[in-house]
């Protein structure tokens, strides 16, 4: 009786370890691949209780979220030989549980590999004008390179993210002096344009104000309210320029009168009497004879 009552305690116990042995639970992200006596039997196992033979068969569970992988910065030559240092990230997933199990021994590090030697690969077809600003072409052709070989392990590529360019500090240094010549030819481009928009609109006041010489003295006086207003300090009025035309001209009329009126008082003055003759010095001759006187004390 005690032997038979063992032995019932001993069924029990292995009944449980047994049914321990064959009840599995596979979360809602998971998908179970069992594998009896070594082979896939049957088709992945859903999210829930799962019950498998036990000592027969081996379930392995396979996550079906998006992973996130870093790839390692990876030095390279551009095409335009430029030394550059380049790191990315991969976004994927699994689609086919059997496939990702089956097929490759680790699905992340052969996706990691793939995405290594991609990534150097892309980094060579490419110039550094494409790395710095047309990214959104390469990390599409970096996705295409690395869901190539993926598809055959039942990994679906999601998107594939270029993460930071490290350039060398002379190439830093010479990006920016361009980036500076280039902001200073824009700067003047836009001073210019300025410059002749302003031309063209003054000299289309200057026309409409020639016509009318009272809208200048009005626009003069104008400025000079303005310049007072804002600061206070001594203004230097110009002269204006039809005043000097008016002076000049107002100067040029009694000059030409009184020049008239001298040539025409020379035509009215009579003829002057001619000078006298000059006088001539004439010659007195000496006396004939003059008588000689004698001393006056007798000798």
């Amino acid at each position: 009786m005690g032997a038979l009552f063992a032995i019932l305690i001993i069924l029990v116990m292995a009944g449980f370890v047994g049914l321990g042995a064959s009840a599995r639970v596979v979360r809602q992200y998971e998908r179970g691949v069992v594998f009896r006596l070594g082979r896939v039997h049957g088709p992945p196992r859903e999210p829930g209780f799962v019950w498998i033979a036990p000592f027969v068969d081996q379930m392995r569970k396979v996550n079906l979220q998006i992973v996130t992988l870093p790839i390692p910065a990876q030095d390279g030559i551009t095409r335009d030989n430029v030394t550059v240092r380049v790191d990315a990230v991969v976004y994927f997933r699994v689609h086919d549980p059997v496939d990702a199990v089956v097929e490759v021994q680790d699905y992340e590090f052969a996706v990691s590999q793939v995405a290594q030697t991609s990534l150097r690969s892309i980094i060579g077809k490419s110039e550094l004008d494409d790395l710095l600003s047309n990214r959104e072409a390469l990390n599409q052709g970096l996705a295409l390179m690395i869901d190539s070989p993926a598809v055959g392990w039942g990994i679906e590529i999601d998107r594939v993210e270029i993460k930071d360019v490290a350039l060398p500090e002379t190439m830093k240094r010479s990006m920016s002096r361009q980036a500076e010549a280039e902001r200073e030819r824009r700067s003047r481009i836009i001073t210019a344009d300025g410059e002749l928009q302003a031309s063209h609109k003054l000299a289309s006041a200057a026309s409409a104000m020639a016509a009318t010489p009272s809208a200048l003295q009005l626009r003069l006086l104008q400025t000079i309210v303005e310049v007072a207003a804002e600061k206070n300090s001594t203004l230097v009025l110009p002269f204006p320029v039809e005043l000097l035309r008016f002076l000049e001209n107002a100067t040029e009329k009694p000059a030409a009168q009184e020049g008239a009126a001298e040539t025409n008082g020379a035509r009215e003055l009579p003829e002057r009497p001619p000078p006298p003759p000059p006088v001539t010095a004439t010659t007195v001759p000496p006396p004939a004879h003059v008588p000689r006187t004698a001393p006056a004390n007798g000798g």
